[in-house]
């Protein structure tokens, strides 16, 4: 990996480390500082003088989008989208015609599709070049510098210069040939999931980056994993059903449930897995609660819940399902044996264990589809949501209930996806030592 050090400050010189070049920008500097045993380039965000040079400067310019002075320096032509990213071909077109020895395109990656654009406009290029993308999204495409051809990649020292950058020390360590994990979902800025496999890469000394992947939908999310070469992903709201119909095979279990939260890239064939259901497992178990023939209430009817349904089932519980959506409710009570009830037919204080399944808690309180202020010290309150602060945490907490973490499911879950991903051994304590 051919690194260039992006600089946002003077201060920053004493910081460029491991990086093979660096970038002075002078619409952020006011000239070019003395460096020696490192390839520059000087970057123009405007009229492009020769004149701020410095004697014998003998590096590369990247002029933008101005005429090619007359100059016997390596000239970077660039070209810089901040809303979106134009069609592989329109990117193509764009880069192919500009009047440099490099040419560059930084492009607003907003959905898988957009990455494929980059990927496959990167490849069909036949001059030297850089493409990348710009935003969270756009990290894949910074640290895959070999398979996009591009003649180096940036890094910052200080603070980022450009949205969706890592830092030097970052992509030093990774290099080109990291292992690459992600989580597709939206909302996925807040998860801690990052945090947590991060650290399991770490201590198996493994050069790997779990990224966060938001997107509204899956379009060619396929293409993404296998051309950027993704060993994994996990899966979480609003996706886990939807995925399916983007992979190749479909593990039995997952099958059963209705439901993948974990993808497995085994040589670009995508294989689906639920490891939900370890995670659920786990954190009733840490709770010291059995699912063996109790009385189970589940609040919602996504993914989770029949990750949730499925385990109570092998215990020969006697579930009830609830929540407002009526048709995906009923729905998952007849594919595993359940009875659906609406919200307002539910008494939660009838049932041994009530488990919240519905994103309700994670980015605002309430309401519940139930009166949760109904249950009692008797039961056992398992919510998905994690956090020890939920207003069903507090309220089952303040009941003297017993209570299962979501933070538990979690690294259950988590470990159980890094395995599939690594075969490395359980990853538990690692993951959940790094949770609040």
């Amino acid at each position: 990996m051919r690194i260039c050090a992006s600089l946002s400050g003077l201060s920053d010189l004493e910081l460029i480390g491991n990086a093979d070049m660096v970038e002075i920008r002078l619409d952020l500097l006011d000239g070019v500082p003395p460096m020696d045993g490192k390839d520059l380039l000087v970057t123009y965000r405007g009229p492009v003088d020769l004149g701020v040079l410095p004697e014998g400067y003998s590096g590369m310019i990247d002029i933008g989008e101005s005429e090619r002075p007359e100059t016997g320096l390596g000239v970077v032509a660039s070209y810089h989208d901040y809303e979106s990213t134009p069609d592989a071909e329109r990117i193509r077109s764009l880069l192919s015609s500009m009047d440099a020895d490099i040419c560059k395109g930084a492009f607003a990656v907003n959905s898988f599709r957009d990455l494929v654009s980059i990927r496959d406009a990167a490849l069909s290029l036949e001059r030297r070049h850089v493409v990348l993308g710009m935003g969270a999204l756009g990290t894949l495409t910074r640290v895959r510098q070999a398979l996009l051809g591009n003649e180096f990649t940036f890094g910052y020292v200080g603070e980022p210069t450009a949205p969706g950058q890592l830092s030097v020390d970052e992509m030093d360590a990774l290099g080109d040939d990291c292992m690459l994990l992600g989580l597709l979902g939206n909302p996925v800025s807040k998860s801690l999931s990052p945090a947590m496999h991060n650290a399991a890469l770490a201590a198996n000394g493994i050069r790997g980056l779990y990224l966060p992947l938001e997107s509204d939908d899956l379009d060619q999310v396929e293409e993404v994993i296998r051309g950027y070469d993704m060993r994994g992903v996990n899966v979480t709201i609003p996706h886990k059903q939807a995925i399916m119909d983007h992979l190749d095979a479909v593990d039995p279990s997952a099958s059963a449930i209705g439901a993948v939260n974990t993808v497995v890239n085994e040589d670009g064939r995508l294989i689906g897995y639920n490891t939900d259901v370890r995670g659920i497992d786990v954190a009733l178990r840490r709770a010291g609660f059995e699912a063996e023939e109790k009385r189970v209430l589940i609040m919602g009817s996504g993914g989770a819940a029949r990750a949730c349904a499925r385990l109570m089932s092998e215990g020969d519980c006697d579930v009830t399902i609830t929540g407002r959506n009526r048709s995906t409710g009923e729905d998952l009570a007849a594919d595993f044996g359940a009875e659906f009830r609406s919200p307002t037919s539910v008494s939660p204080k009838m049932y041994d264990l009530i488990v919240n399944c519905t994103p309700v808690g994670m980015y605002s309180d309430g309401p519940y589809p139930v009166n949760t202020a109904a249950i009692t010290k008797e039961q056992t309150v398992f919510d998905m949501v994690y956090g020890d602060s939920t207003p069903l945490i507090r309220e089952a907490v303040s009941k003297g209930c017993r209570v299962a973490y979501g933070t538990d499911m979690l690294a259950g879950q988590g470990a159980a996806s890094f395995s599939l991903w690594t075969g490395a051994g359980d990853m538990f304590d690692v993951m959940r030592s790094v949770l609040p």
